[in-house]
């Protein structure tokens, strides 16, 4: 089965919806579908539950979502180095479910396998616990996590052959898999498509049965997050004019 679509608009159509849960890999702005969430804001479609380890920064990755308001509520562990987003939280028109990062992978994960719910310690004691079950277990106490299964997950991969099994690059692999996984329907944007049987099976990280959808982005922009630049300080001199 051919699995590829000749651009991420046309890999959109028919997908998603007002009013989705959609689950979107990526690390900060490492291994972000970029053409998939511009497509998607292009979309038009509103009102999105959205489930990612950050929300972007201004103007790109998710921040193009927030800046166009289709993203009702984010589920998420960072949402720094954004601000709308800290406009639209602060003035109540964002709603936000933070969610530590260990337990939003596990979620993710929890949620692909058919697992429903799980018990952590973690959050116990702060604001994630609030309104969540608790429970006692050889003296420690647990909060209940949910499993997420999102609508629609948007991955970004490196490789990737026509059945849509994938491969990721590097630290690009991130929260990538889990997102994979989670989602009803998968959709992917790799930087190359090889044919079947060309991908060493042993080296496969998501197994095309979780990926309905596969575009290619052959040359992504890999924006980084912040450069910081200095200007080297002059050599400190001794008394007698040599450099120390």
């Amino acid at each position: 089965m051919n699995k590829v679509y000749p651009s991420a608009q046309a890999a959109l159509e028919g997908v998603v919806a007002d009013d989705q849960t959609v689950a979107v890999g990526g690390f900060g702005l490492c291994g972000i579908p970029e053409a998939l969430i511009a497509a998607l804001r292009d979309s038009g479609v509103k009102n999105l539950t959205a489930v990612s380890n950050n929300a972007g920064v201004d103007g790109f990755g998710l921040g193009l979502l927030l800046r166009s308001r289709q993203i009702r509520k984010m589920i998420s562990s960072y949402v720094g180095e954004n601000k709308e987003f800290e406009r639209q939280y602060l003035a109540g028109e964002l709603e936000l479910e933070f969610t530590p990062q260990g337990t939003l992978a596990e979620r993710m994960r929890a949620g692909g396998a058919g697992i429903p719910g799980f018990y952590t310690r973690t959050g116990v004691g702060t604001v994630v616990a609030e309104g969540k079950e608790q429970r006692d277990f050889d003296g420690q106490t647990y909060v209940l996590e949910r499993g997420i299964v999102a609508d629609v997950s948007l991955v970004k991969a490196w490789k990737a052959d026509a059945a849509g099994n994938l491969i990721y690059r590097k630290t690009a692999q991130n929260f990538n898999p889990v997102v994979a996984t989670c989602g009803r329907v998968t959709v992917a944007e790799v930087e190359e498509i090889v044919e079947v049987g060309a991908l060493d099976p042993d080296g496969i990280d998501t197994p095309g049965i979780y990926v309905q959808r596969v575009v290619l982005n052959a040359h992504p922009e890999k924006r980084i997050e912040q450069r910081t630049i200095r200007q080297a300080s002059a050599p400190a001199t001794s008394a007698a004019g040599k450099e120390v």
